[in-house]
């Protein structure tokens, strides 16, 4: 067990556990509650928009409480386990609307189970996030475990997008969402048994309320960063989310192929992960990076251009080098950034900025239910009893023009961070606890 303890390849089991209910949930609650059930857009974005309202409060506190947490535990460790039995329960709700129910009562249950849900994600990524900068040290090892914990969100996502159709086909929404339940607690078990954070960090008084939160609003590095990483954020939301609409109403695909048009964009983004490896120890945090919101950029174009099945699986390959890349540059600057407010406060605090760096990025999901919205508006798309006259230029517009717009802003934004040399703090090579891994 030693030999496992803040390795890479077992703490990547967690990104593993969480994403692949997270991303099922991405891919498909819009699909389920919309075109299945027939919830209206409008109330759809409406029930978002009040989530993202709670979720302006919770992920700071979050953050904030964890970073003050001390325990023999650990500061995270307890809020992890704590949550897992709240995540799995909340998952199971949102793919178990009651039948029958329509209008403001499916509005009312997709509402709470959105909000129940996303704050045992918020209390889960909050704290899982904060292990990565406090147990990996250095941009070598942070590049090598980003590498590896995104290698496992690739399969997670391969699994939440590709095979979801499957399952939800032949077992239903609600079963799939018990068995990807499971997944979720076995792989998450593993992952915790393996953690042992730095006892260093559990002994250093952390800042008061006011003073934390002060210090992490005025940090402009880390607000640029997330920012540009919000609006690429949203591509990746939407690209998942739209896929399902884009196979039936562009591509004209039954539904059980969705889940080969799906394998197409994941599948690819596997070996990709490696090369992107390779550009981050060449280049760097800041260029990488920069040069993956480029590269993402053009490889959403191909999506409009594409027809039947065989043009949207290479056009998913081809969205599949830059996702990849985006996937795995982010956590190295980020790990930077921290490393950087660590020496100007002589305290560690992961927590809120995991947290406030969640909320920034996870509004994303406002900014792509109100595309979804507007687009829909503009074309007539309401729901899947009400598809309007052109659902094909609807989800054209979704899937690529919009990605292709934000991607731009993204990099642009990118210009704004500067290249700098990552801190003296982080180049030890050194887990958390003081062992080399």
């Amino acid at each position: 067990m030693k030999r496992l303890t803040n390795s890479p390849f077992t703490f990547a089991l967690g990104m593993l556990a969480m994403m692949i209910p997270v991303q099922a949930f991405s891919a498909f609650y819009s699909y389920y509650y919309v075109e299945k059930l027939g919830l209206g857009v409008g109330l759809a974005t409406l029930a978002r928009t009040i989530y993202l309202i709670w979720d302006a409060v919770d992920q700071p506190l979050f953050g904030y409480f964890s970073d003050r947490t001390r325990t023999r535990w650990g500061r995270r460790k307890p809020w992890i386990v704590g949550a897992m039995p709240f995540f799995v329960l909340t998952f199971v709700m949102v793919f178990a609307a009651p039948e029958g129910w329509q209008g403001f009562d499916l509005f009312l249950w997709f509402l709470v189970a959105l909000i129940l849900f996303e704050t045992a994600s918020t209390i889960l990524w909050v704290n899982y996030g904060a292990l990565f900068p406090e147990l990996f040290r250095g941009d070598r090892l942070r590049a090598k475990a980003s590498a590896i914990q995104q290698g496992f969100q690739i399969v997670a996502l391969l699994i939440g997008s590709a095979v979801t159709p499957i399952i939800f086909h032949a077992y239903g929404f609600t079963n799939m969402a018990l068995l990807f339940a499971l997944a979720f607690a076995v792989f998450m078990a593993l992952c915790v048994m393996t953690v042992k954070e730095d006892e260093r960090a559990r002994k250093e008084t952390p800042l008061k309320l006011k003073e934390a939160f002060r210090e992490t609003l005025k940090n402009k590095e880390f607000w640029i960063f997330n920012i540009a990483n919000s609006f690429a954020q949203t591509v990746n939301g939407l690209l998942s989310s739209i896929i399902p609409f884009y196979a039936k109403y562009v591509l004209k695909v039954p539904e059980p192929q969705v889940s080969i048009l799906l394998a197409s964009v994941f599948v690819s983004v596997i070996p990709l992960v490696a090369v992107w490896y390779v550009v981050v120890k060449k280049m760097g945090g800041v260029r990488s990076w920069r040069l993956s919101m480029a590269v993402y950029a053009l490889s959403v174009i191909p999506l409009w251009f594409a027809q039947g099945l065989g043009g949207g699986i290479i056009a998913g390959v081809i969205a599949g080098f830059g996702l990849a890349g985006f996937l795995v540059t982010p956590p190295v600057l980020s790990g930077q950034i921290i490393d950087r407010d660590a020496e100007a406060t002589g305290r560690r605090r992961e927590g809120i900025y995991t947290a406030v760096s969640g909320f920034i990025t996870r509004s994303s999901g406002l900014i792509s239910a109100l595309a979804f919205w507007i687009v829909g508006m503009i074309f007539g798309y309401v729901s899947g009893e009400n598809p309007g006259p052109n659902p094909e230029a609807t989800f054209k517009y979704l899937i690529s023009v919009i990605p292709f717009c934000l991607l731009v802003l993204s990099f642009g934004i990118t210009f704004f961070v500067k290249n700098r040399p990552a801190p003296a703090s982080a180049n030890s090579p050194h887990s958390g606890d003081g062992k080399p891994i």
